[in-house]
């Protein structure tokens, strides 16, 4: 029997292709976006494959999304923070970073992250049909990128980077405070991926990555909780 996976960001890119692979292996996922029938593609999908349940979802709104998850009652393995925005790739003086443009990539990839894994642990956190061993209770998986390293800083797109930055921190506080909870927390580059957002020079395809991602997330473990690697299993300089 699989298991069940939620997906943020799903209606496109990797995460699209996430869900799809996921459940085409055998797991149940519920693949979140927040325009699920403005996402003709993921509906399609779902369709094909029921182990696919859509769910209107925008991580920025956690009142909507803590009633979402109260009313879910279901024990959730693996969960996967991958909705994510980019402003733009121009750097200091670029007129198009005003504070609106701002303070969507902040609240989408920082707080976005953070009200999606407060608003799902009570999910993740229950107990597997017959198994109260106390054994690993879940994975929760951030998708970062290498643009947030500090180390590897560079002098474009400098609000998506920091909001990545971010990201990772966020993911290596969660895997000190959630250890004892029984809950392993890894942050993942996905790679240059050919999409909407890394664009058609990329040198990864979705395909790849979500593969290598998926493959990533199965290596995650409380004794590797607080990991930062790509989708190869790469390790990152914070």
């Amino acid at each position: 029997m699989g298991q069940t996976i939620l997906i943020t960001g799903a209606n496109r890119g990797i995460g699209f292709e996430m869900t799809r692979q996921a459940a085409a292996r055998g797991d149940h996922v519920i693949a979140c976006a927040r325009n699920v029938m403005e996402s003709p593609a993921l509906v399609t999908l779902a369709k094909e494959n029921p182990a696919i349940m859509l769910l209107g979802l925008d991580v920025t709104a956690e009142a909507d999304m803590k009633q979402i998850a109260t009313g879910m009652r279901r024990k959730i393995d693996l969960l996967v923070c991958n909705a994510g925005v980019l402003d733009s790739y121009g750097g200091l003086t670029d007129p198009h970073r005003n504070s609106r443009a701002i303070e969507t990539v902040l609240m989408t990839n920082v707080a976005g992250v953070f009200f999606t894994v407060r608003s799902f642990l009570p999910n993740l956190k229950m107990d597997r049909d017959n198994d109260h061993s106390g054994a690993m209770k879940g994975r929760i998986a951030v998708i970062s990128s290498i643009m947030g390293s500090q180390e590897l800083a560079s002098a474009n797109a400098p609000i998506y980077r920091a909001s990545k930055a971010a990201a990772t921190n966020l993911a290596r506080c969660f895997a000190t405070d959630l250890l004892a909870e029984g809950i392993a927390v890894g942050a993942y580059h996905p790679g240059w991926v050919r999409t909407d957002m890394g664009g058609t020079s990329a040198d990864v395809s979705p395909q790849d990555s979500a593969a290598g991602l998926l493959q990533r997330f199965g290596h995650l473990s409380l004794e590797t909780t607080g990991i930062y690697e790509d989708y190869k299993g790469k390790p990152l300089p914070f």
